[in-house]
């Protein structure tokens, strides 16, 4: 059982959310997004996505509008496989001279995929072949992934964590867990995009961007997600020692990005970012030391906690100890994206229950949520489409009462994944037993109790 969310005055306004992305829906976005048309997929799923956790999506829209958003993302399709980002760059017919200027886009089609599956429909239309074999050509030689090939097939762009989750998770949605269920499309080789993810673990226990780089919440979110759509996890006390050592780290640095750390720093830079200064909170433990304070010198154990004894004594927090988002790197305030990148982390490793649930609900509702709907990325700042939808999963992984439950692998409802894997052709390709993160007992205490201080669819 998961842990609860204690109520408390921390309140989550879901129909301030609601209009907020109704808005996005249906009129056009602020000007700020032009700059972000060439990414009009990833704002579509964003957008009903959001919908559709917060169950509203089919009330709000009619069966007319929502055929309309299928089809356009089908329009952005590429014939050879794969889909575009959106349908500016679509300059005629397919020939020598405009194949690269049109190219495929492995993120895109992410996206693209999954907003379909949000939308309920059966991706008949899916050139599954030719996305699969696309897909396949775009590894290289040392198992990472690029984004695009060009004009001459060659791969260009990714080679880092992010394109390792892509190309796992559009080989699950369109050949599931069984290799062959492809047909006779080519394959992707899994054992060396496995070693790849394996190889950009860093020294502290997180993944980096690529060897050698810096460990990041949102890329290791990337690698346990495309180990775990592989089925290639480490498993707790069945994989050898060094899988055991790779999890007990991983597990550790996870634990140790949440912080009290909220603001940021009078003396921090922070002209480039465009961020509005708050008062800094008092400065509290960070990253690792926080870690240890909080669980013992001897680090986070991988066995579920020992039951608590009922007490009558009132747990005492220190006030900056009360609203502790998530980070993304080391000594970096908290902001609300990685609520759910370090949320789904740690749910994809069946340790959800090690995250304070509802101190980082306060942060969430009390300091980023927007007073117009939707999240900000840090406090003072104002709503985003990528942030606040990422604020809604993150509120989704804790199990928050309004929200529908979260895939945390494909980042989507549990309805939008049951609705693929009831579809005919799908039901062929079957699991292969092993649980889904929404199935596991994730079993644990509350933390906080236990003393653990333009419109994206339309033209085109």
């Amino acid at each position: 059982m998961s842990p609860s969310i204690v109520p408390e005055k921390s309140i989550f306004y879901k129909e301030k959310h609601i209009k907020y992305w109704l808005r996005c829906l249906k009129t056009y976005l602020p000007t700020a997004y032009t700059s972000n048309d060439s990414n009009r997929v990833t704002l579509a799923c964003f957008i009903v996505s959001a919908l559709d956790l917060l169950g509203v999506l089919e009330e709000n829209t009619t069966s007319t509008e929502r055929a309309g958003y299928v089809d356009w993302i089908y329009h952005c399709q590429h014939p050879g496989g794969g889909f575009r980002a959106f349908t500016g760059n679509i300059v005629g017919e397919e020939d020598e001279a405009n194949r690269s200027w049109d190219p495929a886009n492995i993120g895109a089609t992410v996206f693209a995929l999954t907003a379909l599956l949000v939308l309920r429909d059966d991706l008949e239309r899916v050139k599954r072949k030719e996305c699969l074999e696309w897909v396949a050509g775009l590894q290289l030689e040392d198992g990472s992934f690029g984004e695009v090939l060009d004009g001459d097939g060659l791969t260009e762009g990714g080679q880092d964590v992010r394109f390792s989750l892509c190309p796992a998770l559009i080989r699950w949605i369109l050949r599931g867990d069984s290799p062959d269920a492809g047909g006779t499309a080519k394959d992707m080789d899994v054992d060396r995009l496995v070693d790849y993810v394996k190889s950009s673990r860093t020294y502290d226990g997180g993944i980096g961007k690529a060897p050698h780089h810096e460990a990041h919440g949102g890329m290791t979110y990337c690698g346990i997600g495309a180990l775990t759509l592989l089925d290639k996890l480490p498993q707790e006390n069945l994989d050898s020692g060094d899988d055991q050592q790779f999890l007990q780290e991983t597990l550790e640095w996870l634990v140790s990005r949440q912080t009290a750390h909220i603001y940021y720093d009078s003396d921090e830079d922070d002209e480039d970012e465009g961020f509005r200064m708050a008062e800094p909170a008092a400065a509290p433990q960070l990253c690792h030391e926080q870690a240890a304070s909080a669980f013992g010198s001897h680090g986070v154990s991988m066995a579920p906690p020992a039951p608590l004894q009922p007490s009558t004594e009132p747990l005492q927090i220190p006030e900056e100890m009360l609203w502790a988002g998530l980070n993304g790197r080391c000594n970096k305030p908290a902001d609300t994206c990685y609520s759910f990148w370090v949320g789904a982390s740690l749910n994809m490793l069946n340790k959800v229950y090690l995250m304070d649930f509802n101190a980082n609900r306060r942060y969430l509702l009390d300091k980023t949520q927007h007073i117009i709907g939707g999240f900000a990325k840090m406090p003072g700042d104002p709503p985003d489409i990528m942030h606040s939808f990422f604020g809604l999963a993150g509120l989704a992984i804790m199990k928050e009462p309004g929200l529908k439950s979260l895939d945390p692998r494909l980042c989507i409802s549990v309805s939008a994944r049951e609705h693929l894997e009831s579809l005919p052709w799908r039901k062929g390709i079957s699991s292969n037993g092993a649980k889904k993160p929404d199935e596991h007992d994730n079993d644990g205490i509350n933390v906080l109790t236990a003393g653990v201080s333009y419109m994206a669819m339309s033209g085109g």
